[in-house]
């Protein structure tokens, strides 16, 4: 099993504290996200790691891992990203956002999971989208599982509530089958698009695709991409907001309502 980590955005919405780092690498309680999750992952056996740096590369030196860049990381998004370390998409691999932590039992969840496509969904996410947001309702995103427990829609920004009942973290797992279908789908997509300045699915366009769009696509195409249900037990800084709110948890004892960093 690989890991790929991805890195390259740019963090605006944390503000003050992305100024000169990538946002993977802002301290939380004394470790980077990043090296939170290196750890998390080596701790659960994964210890070939990549991270697809792009916003202050530099910055990112966490040891005994390979590198990749994506130097249009301006002008791009997650999939782009991701591909740019695409031959890296070789047997089983999970990929994960650089935002975010988990604890181990979660990447345990994920790895002990037998799908070839599947997508770590929280299914105990309202009270922390609660204790989070000041106004959840405004950040909801689709996550649609039919009957046979399949995922048929994903990433709609602007869906009621019904159609929100779990939350994508940002974790994703390939198996061989799975990577392969992956790229496909993915260069089929990019042959009719890259060059467009047109929306491609959810996305603004190609070359801007949200990870949730690359997943779409992959449904639409006819693959089978399932959910991998955990309840908490992960954090996503995304907001100068998440940032503070998670420091202030600590120090009122009160975040282990949400992960357990002491594992």
């Amino acid at each position: 099993m690989k890991a790929i980590i991805l890195a390259a955005g740019m963090g605006t919405r944390l503000g003050k504290y992305t100024e000169n780092l990538p946002k993977g690498m802002l301290p939380f309680l004394g470790k980077s996200l990043i090296e939170r999750q290196v750890e998390t992952l080596r701790s659960c056996g994964i210890n070939d790691i990549v991270i697809v740096t792009g916003y202050k590369n530099e910055a990112i030196q966490i040891p005994g891992v390979r590198y990749y860049h994506n130097d249009d990381f301006a002008s791009t998004n997650m999939v782009e990203t991701l591909f740019r370390a695409e031959q890296e998409l070789r047997g089983d691999a999970v990929v994960t956002y650089s935002d975010i932590i988990y604890e181990r039992r979660v990447l345990m969840n994920v790895l002990n999971s037998k799908v070839d496509i599947g997508v770590t969904v929280d299914k105990d996410y309202i009270g922390y989208w609660k204790a989070r947001l000041d106004d959840p309702e405004k950040d909801m995103e689709s996550l649609i599982v039919d009957k046979e427990g399949n995922i048929v829609e994903l990433g709609d920004t602007r869906c009621t509530r019904d159609k929100a009942l779990v939350r994508y973290v940002g974790i994703i797992k390939f198996s061989a089958s799975g990577a392969e279908a992956l790229k496909k789908v993915y260069h089929k997509e990019r042959a009719q698009h890259y060059n467009k300045d047109t929306p491609w699915l959810r996305s603004e366009c190609f070359r801007k695709g949200y990870m949730t769009c690359m997943l779409q696509a992959l449904v639409n195409a006819g693959y089978r991409v399932s959910p991998i249900y955990i309840s908490r037990g992960w954090m996503e800084f995304d907001t100068v907001e998440d940032y503070e709110r998670g420091i202030k948890w600590h120090r009122e004892s009160s975040l282990n309502r949400f992960i357990d960093l002491i594992q």
